[in-house]
């Protein structure tokens, strides 16, 4: 685990737009090879969530639907849909920053793992507060709009 990706995945979220400011890098063998953000409202697809462009994007890069080797950051902990989607993707190594106690798929919620039967190593409340304070700001924002 290192803060440093996590802090990535901030920076990106920072510049989500409208949309809910969520960041998802994924890494391989100490380097990032994939980064995305949420682009459901740019881009009017319910599936455009940070994670699933993200996986998307190492799929491409590696050739390969399998990204056994690799870790993903997260700074929100994924939904079901993304959650089903990590795993399926054999990432092995799970890390996000807020927890989301309505959707949450690996801890808070449900966890996905016992669902589907798979061994991953799952770790939240990385950078908890920076990952938890833009997104209290951004629906403060929408509120106040």
């Amino acid at each position: 685990m290192n803060n440093e990706f996590m802090k990535e995945a901030l920076k990106l979220a920072k510049k989500s737009g409208k949309d809910i400011p969520i960041g998802a890098v994924i890494v391989k063998d100490g380097k990032i090879i994939a980064k995305a953000v949420n682009e459901r409202e740019k881009k009017h697809n319910v599936i455009y969530h940070a994670e699933m462009l993200a996986l998307e994007k190492a799929c491409k890069k590696l050739k390969n639907w399998r990204l056994n080797d690799c870790e993903i950051y997260i700074t929100l902990e994924p939904c079901p849909m993304c959650a089903s989607a990590i795993l399926q993707a054999r990432i092995q190594k799970i890390y996000f920053g807020a927890y989301d106690l309505l959707n949450g798929a690996f801890c808070s919620k449900s966890d996905m793992r016992k669902i589907m039967d798979y061994n991953a190593e799952v770790k939240g409340g990385i950078m908890e507060e920076e990952c938890t304070k833009i997104l209290k700001d951004y629906f403060e924002g929408l509120r106040n709009a």
